[in-house]
């Protein structure tokens, strides 16, 4: 199937739920992202800054932008005028540099707090404890150019649809909890769930994810 063609499967099988799909570009020429652009697709998800920056300025400019892969303080600086959403967001530290990033481009970036569920050795991510805690700090409410607009969670890679379910089920109801505890704040709204691949988004979506992440799905194996 075309690139469209798998697009447009995607995007039918997920009318009448709460996910959209971020089509995962990375490692793709910004040819193919077009042939995706002309078959309807907005919102692109990159994994490294260096090719979301040069895909950025040639691609058309109504594209959203979303930052998918680990992101360093140091790389900030690049993405912070245009990025739309940071799914990767896993400490205080980066979340201060790129509200200060933000506020020198003009702009309030948002970002949601990735949390570690997988059942295997990772380098990123927050558990849960750790992501209320950043939650409810008052570090996090003095940043003014950063708005927390949800979580994001990669599941085991694993045969198991069983294990898969369980672990984004345990996000989701960590994100339900979350959404009625945390205090009334500008910066912090918790709307956006991103969990589900190319392998798996099925049952992300069953579990109540609001973005998808899907790349071989739609442009084939790299």
């Amino acid at each position: 199937m075309s690139i469209a063609e798998n697009l447009h499967s995607i995007e039918n099988g997920l009318q009448g739920t709460a996910a959209r799909l971020v089509a995962v570009t990375k490692t793709h020429p910004p040819e193919v992202l077009r042939e995706a652009y002309d078959a309807g697709a907005r919102v692109f998800g990159e994994n490294k800054v260096q090719e979301m920056v040069a895909k950025w300025e040639v691609l058309p400019k109504d594209i959203e932008w979303h930052l998918i892969g680990h992101l360093q303080s140091n790389k900030v600086k690049y993405i912070a005028p245009f990025v739309s959403l940071i799914h990767s967001v896993d400490s205080l530290k980066l979340l201060k540099e790129i509200d200060r990033q933000a506020e020198k481009a003009g702009r309030v970036i948002d970002c949601l707090l990735q949390v570690y569920i997988a059942m295997e050795e990772t380098k990123f991510g927050l558990s849960m404890e750790e992501a209320e805690e950043l939650l409810l700090s008052d570090e996090l409410a003095s940043l003014e150019h950063i708005r927390i607009v949800g979580l994001m969670g990669m599941a085991s890679n694993t045969d198991s649809e069983e294990q898969v379910r369980a672990e984004f089920r345990s996000l989701k109801q960590f994100f339900d909890r979350m959404k009625v505890s945390l205090p009334v704040r500008a910066n912090c709204q918790l709307y956006e769930l991103s969990m589900g691949m190319s392998g798996d988004y099925p049952l992300a979506v069953a579990e109540g994810s609001t973005l998808i992440r899907v790349g071989s799905a739609i442009f084939g194996a790299r």
